[in-house]
């Protein structure tokens, strides 16, 4: 598995659909974590925060707007974008999903590739550099696309895991993460990797972005993680 690929949580009970989105949203690049039923979707938050997720209204059992109305009054989870799918075209349908908290929301029928720009939309707001965007904190650059950091415009050199703990950290400047958060979003939730390791690569990133002198900007806070700034 491509490790730090967006994590988008597919919440749709008609299979065809449900392939049909997945396939499209592979093929975009993204891990794509699937759900026929609203009380599989909420599980499936509880067992790793997706980055965004693509929700149904109409769900046996738990409806797609309950669940967003439960995943909004969370502080845990109302930040993860949740794009609204419906065949309800009524504006006071719309306004209902919108005021649930849904940040999108998308009438069926939909054209597939609208949904994938939607998609990219909603995560060049949440997570920028996984859609190739330019990140900068004080005098750290993160160009995305080409791959390159730069501090105080000299250009580092790290390695690839430590370019995920960057654009991580960069993300989300001054948000302690844990070690396990660490391991889910940089390593990938299916590999094995001991809490000790983000240690070791952290300690790497400490000195790649002191390489050109300046002072450490990755804060240690104990007993909780690592944060940038």
């Amino acid at each position: 598995m491509s490790v730090d690929r967006p994590r988008v949580l597919v919440v749709e009970d008609e299979a065809p659909q449900r392939e049909v989105l997945s396939y499209n949203l592979e093929a975009e690049g993204f891990e794509v974590v699937k759900a026929v039923t609203g009380d599989d979707a909420l599980l499936l938050v509880e067992e790793g925060l997706p980055d965004i997720i693509v929700l149904d209204w109409m769900l046996p059992g738990v409806s797609g707007i309950e669940v967003c109305r439960q995943l909004k009054s969370r502080t845990d989870t109302r930040n993860v974008p949740i794009i609204m799918l419906s065949a309800r075209a009524e504006e006071i349908d719309k306004v209902r999903g919108l005021e649930t908290g849904a940040d999108d929301y998308v009438v069926k029928p939909y054209s597939v590739v609208e949904l994938m720009a939607r998609v990219r939309t909603q995560l060049r707001r949440t997570r920028p550099s996984t859609v190739g965007m330019r990140l900068e904190y004080e005098d750290i650059v993160l160009d995305a696309e080409t791959h390159k950091v730069y501090r105080n415009d000299k250009p580092l050199k790290l390695g690839p895991t430590e370019f995920r703990l960057l654009s991580t950290f960069m993300e989300k400047p001054g948000r302690v993460w844990s070690r396990e958060q660490l391991l889910d979003r940089v390593w990938g939730r299916d590999i094995y990797v001991d809490t000790r390791t983000v240690d070791v690569h952290i300690g790497r990133l400490r000195k790649a972005l002191c390489q050109h002198g300046g002072g450490d900007p990755v804060r240690t806070v104990r007993g909780a993680g690592y944060a940038l700034g």
